[in-house]
């Protein structure tokens, strides 16, 4: 008899960053060809597949498992799905405010003075926002992504593992257990 290997829950979760990512990156630059601001609420749009790929990778974890999965099982393969992607958005961030679109974020932050002032901001608290927002652009936003989004996945992922959980009935363990072929023969 045949032993498959177990599922990994690697294996998935890092294909479905991979999606959420090529995703991410074709709102990304349709919000910038449709000339739409960055700072506008079309933003959250993002969101959306970063939350599908997380249940995705849960529900595909379950079905490689056989239609059953843990809590546990079902936490990490989601928590692993949020680091990946944290990291490959993280990256992608990084590239594209330094590379490959540093015009299009530069115009972005000059919008930002505005609404500050609109909030009531003094002209210091705005300046000091501005440098810090400049500061922190790169490395620091790709760094904040990568936490950011290990952290939103962490909760979210609670959230799948229990909406996907299955696990197996006493019954179905022993009847499995009953059926299992004696190595010793």
């Amino acid at each position: 008899m045949e032993i498959k290997p177990a599922p990994n829950p690697t294996k998935v979760a890092t294909k479905w960053a991979l999606i959420s990512m090529l995703i991410a990156i074709v709102i990304t630059y349709a919000i910038q060809f449709s000339n739409l601001d960055i700072n506008s609420p079309v933003k959250y749009i993002g969101y959306v597949p970063f939350f599908a790929c997380l249940f995705l990778t849960q529900k595909e974890f379950r079905d490689e498992l056989g239609g059953y999965l843990t809590f546990n099982q079902g936490f990490s393969a989601g928590f692993r799905y949020s680091v990946f992607n944290g990291l490959l958005m993280a990256l992608f961030t990084y590239l594209y405010i330094t590379i490959l679109s540093p015009d299009y974020y530069a115009r972005s932050l000059e919008k930002l003075p505005a609404l500050w002032a609109e909030k009531g901001m003094t002209q210091e608290q705005i300046d000091k926002a501005m440098e810090m927002t400049k500061k922190f652009s790169g490395i620091g936003g790709a760094f904040f992504i990568a936490i950011g989004n290990a952290i939103v996945g962490a909760v979210v992922s609670l959230i799948g593992a229990a909406i996907f959980k299955k696990v197996k009935s006493p019954a179905q363990i022993a009847d499995e257990l009953d059926n299992t072929p004696d190595a010793t023969v």
